[in-house]
């Protein structure tokens, strides 16, 4: 016998679905008729090259008004770096989806001190340079591994034969998840990772709360193995911190956080990496010639095209930035993308160089308090990845299109098709 229809969950359907489709087409509006660039980002066929609509927004004022209410945008590094650096300014959680569909918590993303501050104390040892240079043998190894089964010759997809799987190992590996499917966790980043742009369609929504159940499953079955059973691994330093360090509530979003920023920052950044040095032939020789030069790619990547392209801060209270006043719950939109290509900051800004000497400063793992606690791993499996594979492959080269995600937020290739 089919279960009676809950006429209030279908008229909260109903109500976010109006809600969805009605941001949809002003987002088209503005970015069509008005030509505004941050509507254009994410849309067709603009959002393969971000930056050039970044440089419109150079051309106004540092903090030039943004598409809605009391929003600020800026392009600036300066002003960038100010405000994420400023304890004056800082997050808020964001409705990802309606009660209809499900809640998607980002956990440390969207927490200030003193909550960021204790959450991020418990996470941070699993990161430390001393793990770090434990892990550079066993991911050299996995590297070649994966290299292992490229056809000579033949063509492949760089993101499913390495810079997905790779990153998706890792970081199973450091939290103790076993028998980790790279499809899978792909498909779960991927769903999760788009919201982060908020929820584009109903089926969106679906794939998001599905991803997000699932993991919460997994996570929730190997929590409580954990605390019968520990095991040297981030998920029995989580568990052996419940009720202390953190609230049993906050441990599943960070378990899922530290999961998909794990792996979906480091797929992007591979994959970018790659993608440049392909598109710049020369800069592809000198890493071929010394693959001793894949840190300084790592870096100048960073720069020129970095996996996370914008974030946002509120005002927790009145203050001042670039000599502007600004009240209490006011938005800044923090272009990152834009600000490592100001030219006040780098010099010859949009020429992929990873000879530079200037592009350390760059804003891509954030800045201050939310500088992303998993950045030295990433910087290391981009680096011994890149270095292996100009080592193995040195006459590497693209073999087709190569298509890009369709978001404002993160930026990668879906594919990089090459031959060897």
């Amino acid at each position: 016998m089919k279960s009676p229809i809950d006429l209030d969950e279908l008229r909260l359907a109903r109500s976010f679905a109006t809600e969805l489709y009605k941001a949809k087409l002003q987002t088209q509006y503005a970015g069509r008729i008005r030509r505004e660039p941050m509507a254009r980002i994410g849309l067709r066929p603009w959002h393969r090259d971000p930056y050039a609509l970044y440089e419109q927004i150079r051309a106004r004022p540092e903090l030039s008004p943004g598409r809605f209410p009391h929003t600020h945008v800026t392009v600036t590094h300066a002003v960038c770096s100010q405000v994420l650096r400023s304890r004056d300014w800082g997050t808020t959680p964001r409705e990802q989806v309606g009660r209809s569909t499900g809640e998607i918590d980002l956990s440390l993303l969207e927490l200030n001190p003193p909550d960021h501050t204790r959450i991020r104390r418990v996470a941070a040892p699993a990161f430390t340079p001393r793990r770090m240079a434990a892990y550079e043998p066993t991911i050299e190894k996995q590297v070649h591994t994966f290299l292992d089964a490229v056809p000579r010759g033949g063509r492949f997809d760089l993101q499913r034969t390495l810079a997905g799987p790779l990153p998706i190992m890792v970081i199973s590996d450091l939290l103790g998840v076993p028998d980790a499917d790279s499809d899978t966790f792909i498909r779960y980043g991927t769903a999760l990772g788009r919201a982060l742009d908020g929820i584009t369609s109903l089926h969106h929504a679906h794939q998001a709360l599905g991803a997000k159940r699932s993991l919460e499953a997994m996570f929730r079955r190997l929590l409580a193995e954990r605390e019968t059973d520990p095991r040297d691994d981030l998920l029995t330093l989580l568990a052996g911190e419940k009720g202390q360090g953190i609230k049993a509530v906050e441990m599943l979003p960070l378990c899922q956080l530290l999961l998909v920023a794990g792996f979906e920052t480091t797929v992007n950044l591979i994959g970018n990496a790659v993608h440049q040095l392909m598109l710049h032939p020369d800069q592809w020789r000198l890493l071929a010639d010394d693959p001793s030069l894949a840190s300084a790619v790592v870096e100048e990547t960073l720069r020129y095209d970095p996996p996370i392209q914008l974030t946002s801060r509120t005002a927790l209270q009145d203050n001042e930035i670039a000599g502007r006043h600004f009240p209490a719950g006011e938005w800044i939109v923090t272009v990152i993308g834009g600000a490592n290509r100001d030219p006040e900051a780098f010099a010859s800004p949009d020429r992929f160089d990873i000879t530079r000497t200037d592009g350390s400063d760059h804003l891509a793992f954030s800045s201050g308090i939310h500088y992303c606690v998993g950045a030295p791993l990433a910087r290391l499996e981009a680096e011994v990845a890149l270095r292996v594979l100009a080592e193995r492959m040195p006459t590497l080269r693209l073999a087709g299109r190569v298509p890009m995600r369709t978001s404002r937020v993160i930026r990668g290739v879906r594919r990089l098709p090459l031959t060897a």
